[in-house]
């Protein structure tokens, strides 16, 4: 089969297509993938940045769609079936997956689309669900809201009835956050004043945060009394401090929101997530914009956008082409 392997830690310029045998489906169910998922943790893998590092060379991925090829009698997966998968290393042709970590499809759900939802979705959802525990008619600001876990959470907050303010770098990316389920954007270095604007001066419920860096204490500064920042990463490459007298002021809650911290501990978690995630979609209360699609072996251009903050939205990878 087809995979794509990162040979070097070099980001985009460390991949390499290449020909591979398939994986042992023993105990497993064996997917034939169609599309794979790019996220932010692919590039930081392969610059050797992540907390984790692989054994080089490696396949990055960790997420995909496609369709069952073969499954064990007790995961109750039949062949045949649409499925999207959470797995290590899913930028190649065949991946072999826990059937815990396998998802049905809902009929009107593009594979397409599907192979972007479980890790941004299911990360939105731990985030405003289980760690915010954000309540309908309350204000949540979205940091990197054109990104693909930016977007995510906008589109949750849609269709939880929460108003979401998207924090965007240029009109191109706020006409996509507007799309994706922005009530409204900010943009520029005066973000936090525009907040507090859009707010008459109360402030937001409740900041989702995946980039850190220096607009950390201004997330801060912008909560209503008692509100929450959920950490979901530091895309901007530093990891802030928090000078805990801020706290005070407001009665404010820094959190984070690991999802793939509590899977090991609650390996049903992702599975009643995909229950909660497919009700919505099968309602029309969640609308997942449609992914960029590039072929395989174009997965270095796709590493390439993340890196240089010019993709919008998911990119997912086709494996048949």
């Amino acid at each position: 089969m087809r995979a794509v392997q990162a040979t070097a830690l070099t980001g985009p310029d460390g991949l390499r297509l290449v020909e591979a045998p398939e994986p042992d489906g023993r105990d497993r169910v064996l997917v034939d993938v169609l599309y794979a998922g790019v996220s932010f943790p692919d590039l930081l893998r392969t610059r050797g940045r992540y907390q984790v590092r692989q054994q080089l060379p490696f396949v990055p991925g960790a997420e995909a769609a496609g369709i069952v090829r073969s499954a064990p009698q007790a995961s109750g997966f039949q062949p045949g079936e649409r499925v999207a998968v959470i797995a290590e290393g899913t930028w190649q042709e065949v991946v072999a997956v826990d059937p815990a970590l396998v998802f049905p499809v809902p009929g009107p759900v593009p594979l397409s689309t599907a192979a972007g939802i479980p890790l941004n979705y299911f990360t939105a959802h731990c985030a405003l669900v289980r760690r915010a525990r954000a309540e309908p008619g309350e204000t949540v600001l979205v940091h990197g809201a054109a990104g693909g876990v930016g977007s995510a959470v906008l589109g949750l907050c849609r269709a939880l009835g929460l108003r979401a303010i998207a924090v965007v770098s240029n009109g191109a990316k706020g006409e996509f956050a507007h799309a994706a389920g922005a009530s409204d954007v900010v943009h520029g270095e005066d973000w936090a004043d525009e907040v507090r604007a859009l707010t008459a001066g109360r402030g937001v419920d409740v900041v989702v945060d995946p980039v850190g860096g220096d607009r950390f204490t201004d997330c801060l500064r912008v909560l209503a009394p008692e509100g929450r920042v959920v950490v979901l990463g530091f895309a901007a490459g530093r990891i802030p401090a928090v000078q805990v007298n801020r706290l005070l002021l407001r009665n404010a809650t820094v959190m984070g929101a690991g999802w793939g911290e509590i899977v090991p501990r609650e390996p049903a978690y992702p599975g009643a997530q995909w229950t909660e995630l497919s009700a919505l979609l099968a309602d029309g209360r969640l609308v997942v914009p449609k992914p960029e699609v590039l072929p395989l072996p174009e997965a270095p251009e796709a590493l390439h956008r993340l890196e240089t903050r010019t993709a919008m939205g998911k990119t997912v990878l086709d494996a048949t082409r």
